[in-house]
């Protein structure tokens, strides 16, 4: 499991002037960057990266965390999703803003962006690779936290307000494993949590964020082959 999203490979040197994205097709972090990227209209090689492998290039650009993504800019690496968004919508900032102007605002965008971090992925790993009492708690605790962002949304089309912005793109990567959350945990996100699902569709509806989404089905299809190799 700790190979999930930790390693990536990659040829020796990204040249002066180019954006290049080290990244794994299933990983939602990555698929921040890419919708992040696909708004601001930013060309950019993409590599995709062997998790078993480390390479020459993970060692010299992201030498602390080994992990996807990366983003390489002008040969100077940017590692951390959130990280990276940030970066995306200062160095490209003349068009669709990521953050909010207002400082405040800007921080509330923030805190509910680490919350997503600090919950989904850890609750969404335990749906997958336990069962019993375990994967009950964390299916429980999945749902309590999808509500809460419900009531967050409120009667907003977007977190940003009428349009994307910097939550929703932390957030709706992770549509892409809900499909294989509900399968291995036998429940049904859209019946508890219809409100987060509508907004979803919305998310989807922009073509920036489905074309740099990976297809759930695949997806599922990736966790049953985690599951085969963990043994679980």
């Amino acid at each position: 499991i700790a190979l999930l999203f930790s390693e990536i490979g990659g040829e020796p040197e990204a040249m002066a002037g180019k954006v290049m994205l080290l990244d794994f097709w299933p990983s939602m972090f990555g698929m921040r960057c890419r919708i992040a990227l696909a708004l601001k209209g930013v060309k950019y090689e993409y590599k995709e990266e062997d998790l078993r492998n480390k390479s020459d290039l993970l060692l010299q650009m992201n030498p602390i965390h080994k992990k996807i993504p990366v983003l390489v800019h002008d040969g100077k690496p940017v590692c951390e999703s959130l990280i990276i968004l940030q970066y995306i919508d200062e160095t490209w900032s003349d068009k669709c803003p990521l953050l909010p102007s207002d400082p405040y605002q800007r921080a509330q965008a923030r805190f509910w962006a680490d919350y997503v971090d600090k919950k989904f992925y850890d609750l969404g790993r335990k749906v997958w690779t336990t069962k019993g009492e375990e994967q009950v708690v964390a299916k429980k605790e999945l749902i309590e936290s999808l509500k809460l962002l419900e009531g967050e949304l409120g009667d907003k089309p977007f977190f940003g307000g009428e349009k994307l912005g910097f939550v929703d793109i932390a957030l709706v990567p992770f549509y892409t494993w809900f499909y294989a959350y509900e399968k291995c945990g036998s429940f049904s996100i859209e019946a508890e949590c219809p409100k987060f699902m509508t907004w979803t569709k919305r998310c989807l509806e922009i073509e920036s964020v489905s074309k740099s989404l990976a297809d759930p089905h695949k997806v599922y299809e990736f966790v049953l082959q985690l599951k085969k190799a963990l043994g679980i």
